[in-house]
C-alpha cells in the first residue's frame, strides 16, 4: 500500500511562554521534519508544507501516530524546550470525509504536566492520499475561512468531538497467559537440559502494550508456557483520545532479538460509548485469543508477519487474560503517573472470567474435492483444532514448570490443569473418550488435469474434540442475534421497518437472560444497554421510514437502511473473546498445506434458534486457502481444496443433538476400542445407505470483462464447472475478454447422499472457474464463483429431453435450449469511425496502416484502412453499420469488442490493442420528446446581471454601528487578478448561502456566479463537469498486455497502447420514418447527422497557467524550484528561466501560444519541473488534456463565454467571434431560425424571448448601440433553448491534478489553468490576457511610540529597594525580525509610566488582493537565490526592562493584524485586557483603509498559571503611506531628521543619579518617606531623652543623698 501524508503547518497561536522562538516538529513514526524558526513571537505564521511517503500495509499505516510538537529555541547546539504536543493516529484522519482535516486547530498539551491546561494551538491541514485519491478542499472549510476567525474554533478532531479534552489514565492490566507455543528448537532444549539438568519451557514471555505513541511492558517470566504477571501498564492521554487502538503483544525475550508470539488490537470504539448514556473504556477481566503463524517453531518463520497482527492468523498462538479501565482527571483514584508497570492482586480466571465448562466440537467431512494437484499424490488428511485442543503436531507444549505446586495456590494450579487439558492429557478414567481431531489419511484420486478428490463416497469420516473454556456463550449468542437481524435486513431491504420491529422485542427478551451469570463484566452490562438503546432507536426510525419513502427521498432512506446495517454489524462484533476460532487444516506428508478459519460463534449451538450460529448443524462448503503471503497474488486464486463440512459446537451436556442437522440415511460407526456401555461416544465414520442419482445441466451462455491473461491484452477463455466429484469444460474461444459460449453442459449420474427432499431444500453448491488456455500450458489465471441449483421433485423425468447425443467423452457442443436462452430482437449498430490516437509501437515496429474491427454477438464491421497513420490518423469513411440479433433485455446485451490491427506486408495482421464495451445501454438511440419544451423562466437571472452592472463600481462596507457607506473603486486599478479573487470570494459567499439554506453542497462547484464580471473557478477538471466532452465523440482506450502480470497492483493505465475515437448508436429495427423524413437527413451518416468533417485543421492553442498548489517536494530541504513546461505534438516550451525558488505553492501567471494541427497534435501536456543547478531537472507532475474532444464538443470549450461583453480593460472579450456571430452559428448548426433582435432590448431565439442591455462604452467613454449584450445573454442561458440547448463552457479556471509516472495514481499537486483554442482560418484573436503575477505594492509603516503606562515594575532600586523599571519598547513586522527597532530607555520609571516620542519606520511590500506581505530573502548563506515568502501583515510590539549586567527582561507584548485589529482606546484607563480577550466581538479596523490611527493598546503576558495578565499599556500612532508618498515626505528614525519628534518630558528622577545625587536623595527620602522619617526622628528624640534621663538619674540621686547626709551631720553637730 502506497500512501502519502500531506501536512501543512499554517500557523500557531496562544503559545504559552515569554518571547518565544518557536519551531514546529512534525513526526510520523520514526520520521521527523521541522518548520523554520520564528523569532520572538507567540503567534508564528509558517504556511509550510510537508510530505511523508509510506509503503506499508494498511494496518501498520493506520496505527502510525502523527505528532505535532512546538519547540522553543531549537538550534544546532541544543534540542530546545517542549512547549506542547498533539497526537493523532493516521486512521482517524483517513476516516474523515475526503481523508483529511482542513484548516483545523490542533490543541497542544504537555504530557509531563497534566495539571496545566492548553499550551497553545497549531493550525494545520492533514491529508492521507492514496492511489487515485484527489485532495479536495472541503466546502464547509471554505466557509470557515470567510469568517476570518483568528481564534481556534474548529479543533483537529472528528465532528462531535469536544473542543476541550481532559487528561485520563488508561490502565491495561495484564494478569496471565496460557497456551504459549515453543519459541526455541528442540536442539537448544537438549543443550539447556545438559547444562541445567531439567527440560524447561522454551519461551521467556513478556507483554508489550502500545497506545498513542507510548509503549510499556511487563516483566519477563522466564521459561513459562503459562506465565502469571498480575501487572498493569498505565498510559496518560487526553480523553477522548484521537488514537483508536491499543496494541497488546506477547513477545519472547531473546538476547539477540525479541520475537512476537501473538498480537491483539483493542478498538476503543468497541469498548466505550460516547453517547449521552455512554461509558468510559472498559474491558474484562476477559481472555483475548491471539492468532498468527503455525505453532511449529522455526528460525526463519515465513509467516512471522501474522504474529505481528498483519493479515489473518492461520493458527491459535495463545490467549491472554487482561482488563482495561479508564479514569478521568479529577476522579478520587486518579494519581499522577506516566507509563509504568505495577503489581496487582492476583485475579483467578475461574472466578473473574466465568465458570469453566466442557465443550464438545463435532465435524463430519461429507466431501473433499478440488484438491490442487500441485500438492502431490501422497495421502491427505484433515485436522480440526479449537485453541490447542486437537492440535497433534505442534499444539501442546511440555509444561514442566506449571506442575510445580505452590503452597497457597493448589486450587489455582488444579484449575489450570483443567483448562489446559487436551487430547493427550485426559484423565485415566476417560481415556476411552479421547478426542479424535484428524481424519484417516487417504490417497487422493484424480478428478481432472487440475484437481484431485478424496474417495469418501458413502463413508464420511468424522472428528470430535472435547475442550474446556469459560462459559461465556451469552456474548456469542448476542452477536449471533445481531448478525441474524442484519442478514434479514439485507434480504428484506424493501421493508426494513418490519424486520427491525419483529426482531427488537425478541432480542431484548433473550439478551436479558443470564444477567447474573458468573464472569459478567462491566462491559457486558454496558454493551447490553447500548445494544438495546440502538435497537430501540433503529426501531423508531424504521417506523417512520415507510411513511416518508417517496421517489425523491428513496436514496436517502436507502442510505439510512444501510446505516442500520453498519450499526448492527458493529454491535455484533464482540470485543471480549470467549471460545477461540476453529481451524481446519489439510495436511500431507505431515505438513500443513492449506487452511480455513471458522469463527466459533458461527457453529455454536443453542436451544433457541435465534441464538444458534448460522452454520451450526448445517452442511456448508468450505474453501481452503494457502496461509500467509502464499495466499496473495495469483497463487491465492487457486482453490486448494473444497470441503462439504458439517460442524457442531456446544456444551458437552447438550451433545445429544449434534447429529440432528446431517442429511438422513446414515449409520454411525464408532471407534473399535469404545465399550458398549459408553453410548455417548461420537461416531468416527458415517456410512450412508441412502443415495440419490441426479442429472445436472449447466447452461453456459456468456461472460464479460474477464481477466487479460495474454500478452496481447486478450484471453482464450473457457469455463470449468465443478459439482461434487464431477467436472466439465466449455469450448475454448480464442482472443476475447467477453466470450459467448451458448453451451449446455450435462452431468450424468451425479450421486448425492441423503433424502431428495433435503437436497432440494438445501442443495450443494456449484463452482464455476474461468481459465485462459495457453498453447504451452493450461493457465493459472482464473476466477471462481459459486451458485446454488434447484432440484426437481421428479428427477430427470421433469427435465426437457436433449436431442443431441452426449455419449462420447467430449461430445458435440449443445447450445442453450430456447426456453432458457433470452428472447432476441433485430438491432442495427451504427459505428462512427473518427480516428486513432497515440498508438504505441508493436514489437519495436511503428503502426503504419491500422484498421478497426467491431464485433458484437458474432457479427461486425470493419473500418476503412488508414493508409498512413503518421500523416493523418483519421478514417476516410466516417459511418458504417451492421445488424445483429440481441436479447430484448438490455441487461443481457453482449459486449461489443473493438479491436485495432495493423495491416502489414504479405497479408499479415498484427493486433495492436482491444477494448470491450461491456454495456451498450448508453449508446441506445432514443427519439427526442417533442412535447417536452425544456423551458425555464430566466427573467430573474438576467436582471441580476444588469443590476450588478450598474453597481459594479461601488462596493459596500460596514462601519461601526452598522451604518453603510459606499467606497469608490478605481476601475483603472483592476486587472484579471481582481476578477479571479472576486470569483473566489463569490464562491465563498455562495457556499455560505447554501449552508444557511441547508442546500446540497454538491451543487456548489457547478454554480455559475451570475453576480458580477466573475470567472468560474472549478475545483476540478473541466472534463469532470462536462462528461469528458463525450457528447458525441467518445474515446475508447485500447489495451494490450497481461493485467497484473508483473505486479498485482498494476493499473490498467500501464496497459494502454492507444485510443480509438468514435461513437456507437444502437436502435431496434425497423426505424421510425419520422427520423428519415427530417430535412437534411443524410442516409450515409445514419444517426450521426450534422457532425463536422474530420479533415486536419490548424489551430492556435493558448495556454494560461495561473498557479500550482501543494506541489510534492523535490529537494532535500523539503521545497522545490518549480517551472512550467508545455508540450503539444512536437512543439515544446520550457519556461526554465523563470523558475520560482523554493516554493510549493508557486504563482506562475504565464500564457503560452502554440500552433498545432488537429488531429496529429491534439494531446496537450502541461508539466511542472523542479529546477536543479546540477544535473537534469526532475519532473514533479504533469497533466494531459485531450484538446480534440474539447474543440469539437457542442459545449463550445474553445473559448469560455464571459458573463459580460466589453471592448477594453481587464474584462475584454477574448474570442475573435463576437457574441452575435457565435449565436448565429449555433442557431445554424442546430437547424434553427436565426435570432430576431427587437426593440427595447429584446431578442427571440427558438421561441424564447430574452432581454438585456443594448448600450456599450468604448475606450473614450462614449456609449453606442450594440446587440452583443443581447446575444451574450442568450449564450449564457443556452441550456434553456429547446432541443439543441446545452450549458456552454463559461469563462473559467480549472484545477487539474499533477501526476508522476513514477508514482502512478498519487497526486503530486494541483495546477490552475485554462486553454483557449482558435482556428487559424478564422480571424486572428487579440493579444493574450495579462495574467502575470501582481507585483506587490511598496508601503511604509510609521509607528510612533508616544507613551507607556502601568508597565509592571521588575527591578529593585540599589539604594532603597524601590520597585522600578528601565522601560523600552521594541517593534517589528512579522517576517522581518532582523529589522527589529527599539526605543531609547526610560530609566528608573517608578510608576510604570514611560515617555518616548520615538518613531519606528518599517518599509514592506504588500499584495492587496491576498492580504499578504511579500518578503524575498535567502534562507541561508549557502542558498543560490532568494526565496519569496507571503505572510500576513502583523505588527509586534513588546515592552522590556533593560538590565546592565544581565539579559533584558521581557515584560509583555501585543500583536496587531494590520488588516483587522481593534481600535485603540482613547485614554489609558479605557485600555483593558478585554481588548485582547474579546477581540472577536469588538469592531476592527484596517490600516490599509484607515491609513492613520492613534490610541492605547494593552501589553499582555502569561503568568505562572497560564492566565493572561495585563503587563502594561502603550500609546502608539500608526501611519501607513505608500512608497511614493514616503519619498515625497520622508521622516527620520527615532527623533532624527527629517520631521523630528520632540524630546519627551521625562521626570527629573529619570537621570537624577547622574546629575545631582543630593537632589535625588532629597526627592526619594523627602517625597516618599517624609512621615516615616518624622516618626523615626521623634522616636529617636524620645529615646535620647529617656536615655539622658536614665543616665542623669543616678548622679542626681547620689547628689541628693550626699546633701542630705551633710545636712544631717550639721544638725547633729548643732
Amino acid at each position: 500500500m502506497h500512501e502519502i501524508i500531506n501536512i501543512t503547518i499554517v500557523e500557531a497561536r496562544q503559545l504559552i511562554g515569554l518571547n518565544m522562538d518557536p519551531v514546529v516538529c512534525v513526526e510520523i513514526g520514526d520520521e521527523k521534519k521541522y518548520t523554520s524558526m520564528k523569532e520572538s513571537t507567540n503567534c508564528p505564521y509558517y504556511n509550510e508544507y510537508f510530505v511523508f511517503d509510506f509503503h506499508v500495509p494498511p494496518d501498520v499505516m493506520f496505527d502510525k501516530i502523527i505528532k505535532l510538537s512546538v519547540i522553543h529555541s531549537k538550534n544546532l547546539l541544543r534540542s530546545g524546550t517542549l512547549v506542547g504536543s498533539f497526537k493523532m493516529d493516521v486512521g482517524t484522519v483517513y476516516s474523515q470525509p475526503e481523508h483529511q482535516f482542513y484548516h483545523k486547530w490542533a490543541m497542544l498539551s504537555d504530557p509531563d504536566d497534566i495539571t496545566a491546561g492548553c499550551k497553545g494551538y497549531v493550525k494545520c491541514d492533514i491529508a492521507v492520499v492514496g492511489k487515485g485519491d484527489n485532495i479536495k478542499t472541503p466546502i464547509h472549510s471554505i466557509l470557515f475561512n470567510t469568517r476570518l476567525c483568528h481564534s481556534p474554533q474548529e479543533p483537529a478532531a472528528p465532528r462531535g468531538f469536544p473542543v476541550e479534552r481532559q487528561w485520563a489514565r488508561f490502565y491495561v492490566k495484564i494478569h496471565r497467559a496460557e497456551g504459549l507455543p515453543k519459541m526455541n528448537t528442540n536442539i537448544m532444549a537438549n543443550v539447556k537440559k545438559a547444562f541445567i539438568g531439567e527440560n524447561r519451557d522454551l519461551v521467556d514471555p513478556y507483554v508489550q502494550v502500545q497506545f498513542a505513541g507510548q509503549k510499556g511492558k511487563t516483566s519477563v517470566q522466564k521459561s513459562s508456557y503459562e506465565p502469571i504477571w498480575n501487572e498493569q501498564v498505565v498510559f496518560t492521554e487526553l480523553f477522548p483520545p484521537l488514537c483508536k487502538r491499543i496494541k497488546v503483544q506477547i513477545r519472547d525475550s531473546d538476547k539477540v532479538n525479541d520475537v512476537a508470539i501473538g498480537t491483539h488490537f483493542i478498538d476503543l470504539r468497541k469498548i466505550s460509548n460516547d453517547g449521552d448514556k455512554g461509558f468510559l473504556p472498559t474491558l474484562g477481566p476477559a481472555w483475548v485469543n491471539m492468532y498468527g503463524s503455525t505453532r511449529q517453531y522455526s528460525l526463519m518463520d515465513e509467516h512471522q508477519d501474522l504474529n505481528d497482527g498483519l493479515g489473518e492468523g492461520v493458527s491459535f498462538r495463545a490467549r491472554l487474560l487482561l482488563s482495561v479501565c479508564c479514569l478521568l482527571q479529577g476522579s478520587p483514584t486518579f494519581f499522577l503517573l506516566r507509563t509504568s508497570t505495577e503489581p496487582k492482586k492476583n485475579v483467578r480466571p475461574g472466578g473473574a472470567t466465568g465458570k469453566v465448562d466442557e465443550f464438545f466440537l463435532f465435524g463430519a467431512f461429507l466431501e473433499a474435492t478440488m484438491i490442487d494437484r500441485k500438492i502431490g499424490d501422497k495421502p491427505i488428511r484433515f485436522e480440526i483444532t479449537i485453541g490447542n485442543y486437537g492440535n497433534q503436531i505442534d499444539g501442546i507444549s511440555s509444561r514442566s514448570s506449571s506442575k510445580k505446586k505452590k503452597k497457597d495456590g493448589e486450587s489455582e494450579e488444579e484449575e489450570n490443569e483443567l483448562i489446559q487439558n487436551s487430547s493427550d492429557e485426559e484423565p485415566e478414567e476417560e481415556r476411552d473418550l479421547a478426542s479424535v481431531s484428524t481424519t484417516p489419511a487417504m490417497k487422493p484420486v484424480v478428478t481432472d488435469r487440475n484437481y484431485f478428490h478424496l474417495p469418501y463416497f458413502e463413508k464420511k469420516p468424522c472428528v470430535y474434540i472435547k475442550s474446556w473454556w469459560q462459559d461465556q456463550r451469552r456474548r456469542l449468542y448476542n452477536s449471533n442475534m445481531m448478525d441474524k437481524i442484519a442478514d434479514k435486513l439485507v434480504s428484506h431491504t424493501t421493508f426494513p421497518q418490519r424486520q427491525m420491529l419483529c426482531q427488537q422485542d425478541r432480542f431484548v427478551t433473550l439478551a436479558n437472560k443470564d444477567l447474573n451469570q458468573a464472569g459478567r463484566t462491566k462491559l457486558d452490562r454496558e454493551r447490553l444497554k447500548t445494544c438495546m438503546r440502538e435497537m430501540d432507536s433503529m426501531g423508531q426510525q424504521a417506523k417512520q421510514m415507510r411513511t416518508q419513502v417517496k421517489k425523491n427521498t428513496f436514496k436517502d432512506k436507502l442510505k439510512l437502511a444501510q446505516n442500520f446495517l453498519q450499526r448492527l454489524r458493529f454491535l455484533a462484533d464482540e470485543p471480549q473473546h470467549s471460545i477461540p476460532d476453529v481451524f481446519v487444516w489439510m495436511m500431507s506428508n505431515n505438513k500443513r498445506i492449506a487452511y480455513a478459519r471458522i469463527p466459533s460463534k458461527d457453529i455454536l449451538y443453542s436451544i433457541v434458534d435465534e441464538e444458534t450460529g448460522k452454520d451450526c448443524g448445517k452442511v456448508k462448503a468450505v474453501f481452503l486457502k494457502l496461509p500467509g503471503k502464499k495466499g496473495f497474488g495469483h497463487a491465492g486464486w487457486t482453490v486448494q481444496a473444497k470441503l462439504e463440512l458439517y460442524l457442531w459446537l456446544g456444551l458437552n451436556k447438550q451433545k445429544k443433538d449434534f447429529l440432528s442437522g446431517l442429511p438422513n440415511g446414515f449409520e454411525e460407526v464408532k471407534a473399535t476400542k469404545s465399550t458398549p456401555t459408553l453410548q455417548s461416544v461420537p461416531p468416527v465414520t458415517l456410512v450412508y445407505d441412502m443415495k440419490q442419482v441426479f442429472q445436472l445441466r449447466a447452461h453456459m451462455y456468456q461472460a464479460r470483462s474477464l481477466f487479460a491473461a495474454d500478452s496481447s491484452g486478450l484471453s482464450d477463455p473457457f469455463a470449468r464447472v465443478f459439482f461434487s466429484t464431477h467436472s466439465q469444460v466449455t469450448e475454448i474461444l480464442n482472443e476475447t475478454l467477453c466470450p459467448t459460449w451458448d453451451q449446455l453442459l450435462v452431468f450424468d449420474n451425479v450421486e448425492l447422499f441423503g433424502e431428495a427432499s433435503e437436497l432440494r431444500d438445501d442443495p450443494p453448491i456449484i463452482v464455476v472457474e474461468f481459465y485462459d488456455q495457453d498453447t504451452v500450458v493450461w493457465t493459472s489465471f482464473h476466477f471462481y464463483m459459486d451458485q446454488h441449483f434447484t432440484v426437481g421433485q421428479g428427477g430427470r423425468a421433469e427435465l426437457p429431453p436433449i436431442e443431441t447425443s452426449t455419449d462420447s467423452e467430449r461430445g458435440p457442443i449443445i447450445p442453450v435450449p430456447l426456453g432458457i436462452r433470452p428472447v432476441l430482437s433485430r438491432y442495427r449498430i451504427e459505428v462512427l469511425f473518427w480516428g486513432l490516437r497515440d498508438l504505441k509501437r508493436i514489437n519495436l515496429a511503428q503502426v503504419d496502416r491500422p484498421r478497426v474491427d467491431i464485433e458484437c454477438a458474432g457479427r461486425g464491421v470493419q473500418s476503412a484502412l488508414i493508409q498512413n497513420y503518421k500523416k493523418n490518423p483519421n478514417f476516410g469513411t466516417l459511418v458504417k453499420w451492421f445488424e445483429v440479433d440481441l436479447p430484448e433485455n438490455e441487461l443481457l446485451h453482449p459486449p461489443l469488442n473493438i479491436r485495432v490491427v495493423d495491416c502489414r506486408a504479405f497479408g499479415r495482421y498484427i493486433l495492436v490493442g482491444s477494448h470491450a464495451v461491456t454495456s451498450l445501454r448508453r449508446f441506445i438511440y432514443s427519439a427526442p420528446d417533442k412535447n417536452s419544451n425544456h423551458w425555464a423562466t430566466a427573467g430573474n437571472l438576467h436582471s441580476a446581471t444588469c443590476i450588478h452592472e450598474n453597481n459594479q463600481k461601488k462596493k459596500k462596507k460596514k462601519k461601526k454601528g452598522g451604518a453603510e457607506e459606499e467606497e469608490e473603486t478605481d476601475e483603472s486599478m483592476l486587472d484579471w487578478w481582481s476578477k479571479y479573487f472576486a470569483s473566489i470570494e463569490t464562491l465563498k459567499e455562495v457556499c455560505a448561502l447554501l449552508i444557511q439554506m441547508n442546500m446540497e453542497i454538491k451543487h456548489l462547484l457547478c454554480v455559475n456566479p451570475s453576480i458580477g464580471w466573475c470567472v468560474q473557478v472549478y475545483n476540478k477538471e473541466l472534463e469532470t463537469e462536462y462528461g469528458d466532452f463525450e457528447d458525441w465523440l467518445h474515446t475508447f482506450n485500447l489495451y494490450r498486455g497481461k493485467a497484473g502480470d508483473a505486479d498485482e497492483h498494476t493499473q490498467d493505465d500501464d496497459r494502454i497502447v492507444g485510443r480509438f475515437k468514435g461513437s456507437l448508436c444502437m436502435y431496434k429495427l425497423p426505424l421510425s420514418e419520422e427520423i428519415t423524413r427530417e430535412a437534411g437527413y443524410d442516409p450515409n451518416m445514419g444517426m450521426f447527422q450534422s457532425i463536422p468533417h474530420n479533415d486536419p485543421i490548424h489551430v492556435l492553442v493558448r495556454v494560461y497557467v495561473v498557479r500550482a498548489t501543494d506541489l510534492h517536494p523535490a529537494d532535500i530541504n523539503g521545497k522545490a524550484d518549480p517551472y512550467v513546461a508545455i508540450k503539444l505534438g512536437k512543439s515544446e516550451v520550457k519556461d526554465k528561466e523563470n523558475y520560482i525558488s523554493k516554493q510549493l505553492n508557486p504563482v506562475f501567471g504565464k500564457s503560452f501560444d502554440i500552433e498545432a494541427t488537429f488531429p496529429m497534435e491534439s494531446m496537450l501536456t502541461v508539466s511542472v519541473y523542479d529546477w536543479d543547478l546540477v544535473g537534469t531537472d526532475d519532473l514533479i507532475g504533469e497533466t494531459r488534456i485531450d484538446l480534440e474532444n474539447r474543440f469539437y464538443s457542442k459545449y463550445r470549450a474553445t473559448c469560455g463565454i464571459s458573463s459580460h461583453y466589453s471592448l477594453h480593460g481587464y474584462n475584454i472579450w477574448r474570442d475573435p467571434m463576437k457574441p452575435s456571430q457565435v449565436l448565429a452559428r449555433l442557431c445554424k448548426e442546430g437547424k434553427m431560425d436565426p435570432p430576431i433582435y427587437g426593440p427595447g432590448g429584446m431578442v427571440q431565439v427558438g421561441g424564447r424571448v430574452f432581454q438585456g442591455p443594448t448600450e456599450i462604452e468604448d475606450e473614450n467613454g462614449l456609449k453606442k448601440q450594440t446587440e452583443e449584450h443581447l446575444a451574450l445573454t442568450v449564450l449564457n442561458h443556452w441550456e434553456e433553448i429547446p432541443r439543441v440547448g446545452c450549458k456552454l463552457v463559461p469563462e473559467h479556471v480549472e484545477t487539474r491534478p499533477l501526476l508522476n509516472p513514477d508514482k502512478p495514481g498519487i497526486e503530486q499537486g494541483r495546477i490552475e489553468m485554462w486553454v483557449d483554442m482558435f482556428p487559424m482560418d478564422s480571424p486572428a484573436p487579440g493579444p493574450a490576457l495579462d495574467v502575470s503575477p501582481r507585483k506587490p505594492k511598496s508601503f511604509e509603516l510609521r509607528v510612533i511610540i508616544w507613551n507607556t503606562d502601568d508597565v509592571i515594575l521588575e527591578d529593585d532600586a540599589f539604594m532603597t529597594g524601590e520597585k522600578m523599571s528601565d522601560i523600552y519598547v521594541r517593534g517589528w513586522l512579522k517576517g522581518q525580525q532582523e529589522d527589529k527597532q527599539d526605543t531609547d530607555v526610560h530609566y528608573h520609571s517608578l510608576t510604570g509610566e514611560g515617555n518616548f516620542n520615538w518613531r519606528f519606520v518599517f518599509p514592506f511590500d504588500y499584495l492587496m488582493a491576498e492580504e499578504k506581505i511579500v518578503i524575498s530573502k535567502k534562507e541561508s548563506m549557502f542558498s543560490w537565490d532568494e526565496t519569496e515568502y507571503k505572510i500576513p501583515p502583523r505588527l509586534t510590539m513588546q515592552v522590556w526592562d533593560a538590565d546592565h549586567f544581565s539579559a533584558d527582561d521581557f515584560l509583555g507584548a501585543i500583536e496587531l493584524d494590520l488588516n483587522r485589529f481593534p481600535r485603540g482606546a482613547k485614554t489609558a484607563k479605557q485600555c483593558t485586557l478585554d481588548m485582547i480577550r474579546k477581540e472577536q466581538e469588538l469592531p476592527t479596523i484596517s490600516i490599509f483603509k484607515q491609513k492613520r490611527v492613534k490610541g492605547w493598546w494593552p501589553f499582555v503576558a502569561r503568568d505562572e498559571n497560564d492566565e493572561m495578565e495585563l503587563t502594561g499599556k502603550v500609546e502608539a500612532e500608526l501611519h501607513l503611506v505608500t512608497a511614493e508618498e514616503a519619498e515625497k515626505s520622508p521622516v527620520g528614525l527615532g527623533r532624527n531628521e527629517p520631521d523630528p519628534l520632540e524630546k519627551p518630558n521625562r521626570p527629573d528622577t529619570t537621570f537624577l543619579w547622574f546629575l545631582s545625587p543630593l537632589k535625588a536623595v532629597r526627592y526619594l527620602i523627602c517625597t516618599r518617606y517624609k512621615w516615616l522619617i518624622i516618626k523615626v526622628v521623634l522616636a529617636l528624640l524620645l529615646l535620647i531623652m529617656i536615655g539622658l534621663f536614665l543616665y542623669s538619674m543616678p548622679g542626681y540621686l547620689s547628689g541628693s543623698t550626699s546633701s542630705y547626709n551633710q545636712i544631717s551631720t550639721n544638725t547633729i553637730t548643732l
